[in-house]
């Protein structure tokens, strides 16, 4: 195909990634690299360090919003982003020791994972009291947000912050490996581990995945492996689907899209298991 076609596809491509992916909160890498991969055999180091670009993008367009609201916690984020960051450092640094069979057999799995979380996700419970952490303490982590459904200000403090800090720097080596945001891991070690109010562990995460991909970019760049014919349609696909799928969540049933993409989740991620394994 045409140079222009080529770049008119893989906007179409990756404006369908974004759309999908803001509707399940998996981000648009989720979805965009198997789809570079698959459809267009695009080299799959080329279309994850394309993802990590719409990452940065996707995540600074949405972080203003929830700084704005209070829904993101700055100093949390910047505590856990000493592991994101060193971790997506680590991954970004055996992506291109790794061949990309494994790529594919990784991503595979992680699709999967994916899917099958979705499958069984439960409405959040409110969680326990929990003791007071010293660190989290000093560090003065805890906030409070106004929350619109309950009508009220709602004051939370942070606990485990050292799990959270380790679950982070693998959440960091998932995003540096795979060019994902790895929101998918981020948000259950705060709502988790850290017992965060889960708005506040969605927010944050969305608010720290640009950071942590832009900390492995430079690797990716570094090797050759952002192309910017591939990088520049791809962010601004998955940057213009992501907003339009904001605006059209609320018209559809969550259930019916949920359970169709599980199914389409499931049959990449076996594409995906199959290509690696027969490389």
């Amino acid at each position: 195909m045409t140079p222009l076609i080529f770049v008119l596809v893989v906007a179409a491509i990756s404006f369908g990634a974004g759309f999908l992916g803001s509707l399940l909160g998996l981000g648009g890498g989720m979805i965009v690299v198997p789809a570079l991969t698959l459809l267009l055999h695009i080299d799959i180091r080329l279309a994850i360090g394309a993802s990590i670009i719409s990452v940065i993008a996707t995540s600074s367009g949405a972080a203003a919003a929830y700084v704005r609201d209070r829904l993101a916690n700055l100093r949390v984020a910047m505590f856990l982003e000493l592991g994101t960051t060193s971790g997506a450092i680590t991954g970004a640094w055996i992506a291109g020791l790794l061949h990309p069979r494994w790529l594919y057999i990784l991503f595979g799995s992680i699709l999967g994972y994916s899917a099958l979380a979705m499958l069984r996700r439960k409405r959040p419970k409110p969680h326990p009291p929990h003791a007071p952490s010293a660190l989290a303490h000093r560090l003065n982590l805890g906030s409070s947000y106004f929350d619109d459904a309950r009508g009220e200000e709602v004051a939370y403090e942070p606990a485990r912050p050292m799990l959270g800090l380790g679950l982070m720097y693998i959440a960091g080596i998932v995003s540096g490996l795979l060019g994902i945001g790895s929101g998918a891991l981020k948000v259950p070690a705060m709502d988790l581990a850290m017992e965060l109010p889960i708005k506040v562990s969605t927010a944050t995460s969305n608010f720290m995945i640009g950071v942590t991909a832009a900390a492995s970019a430079g690797l990716y760049f570094s090797r050759g492996q952002i192309d910017p014919f591939i990088a520049a349609p791809v962010a601004i696909g998955v940057v213009a689907g992501a907003f339009a799928g904001s605006k059209f969540l609320t018209r559809i049933s969550s259930r019916a899209v949920r359970a169709t993409f599980v199914i389409v989740l499931l049959l990449v991620s076996l594409q995906m298991l199959v290509r690696g394994v027969r490389w």
